[in-house]
């Protein structure tokens, strides 16, 4: 990693600016062109030097206040083609494998639910259960109690 592109991620580690073409402000505040902003992205992504670029919404300010971590008990031989389908589901905005800790933890299976109600959440938790049919074993819905600040590796500015 050079310096230019340590400073692009100086620049954009704190988020994108919120405006039609974000790369083009970024650019011109560190006296580069725009493409060479995306092509430098672009290869820190290609050699895992950074993992992603990506929105993170506050779904409290969407009006999504009922969030819940549902967690399942499902077939471990199952898991990855039942996993496929919860992520797909579109009230679902991650969803992975976790290890059970048997036996106070049977489950396996995390799904993250979004809704404007318990209730919302209620219908969609029932959908999922329709979705899992003979392979749920049981579930729990854990809400948010509180946003967590979800933030990655910050770097500083050098003096």
């Amino acid at each position: 990693m050079d310096e230019l592109d340590r400073q692009i991620i100086t620049a954009t580690q704190s988020g994108l600016p919120l405006v039609k073409e974000p790369y083009a402000v970024i650019a011109r505040d560190l006296g580069i062109d725009t493409e060479t902003v995306k092509l430098r992205l672009q290869t820190m992504l290609d050699n895992n030097q950074i993992r992603r670029i990506g929105a993170v919404p506050n779904h409290y300010k969407l009006g999504y206040k009922a969030n819940a971590m549902s967690v399942w008990n499902v077939p471990d031989d199952k898991i990855g083609e039942l996993g496929k389908l919860l992520g797909a589901l579109p009230f679902v905005s991650h969803c992975y494998e976790r290890p059970r800790f048997l036996p106070e933890w049977p489950y396996n299976l995390f799904a993250m639910l979004h809704g404007k109600s318990r209730e919302e959440v209620s219908e969609k938790v029932a959908q999922i259960v329709d979705l899992l049919g003979e392979h749920c074993a049981g579930y729990e819905l854990l809400y948010s109690k509180q946003i967590l600040k979800k933030t990655g590796l910050r770097l500083k500015e050098k003096d």
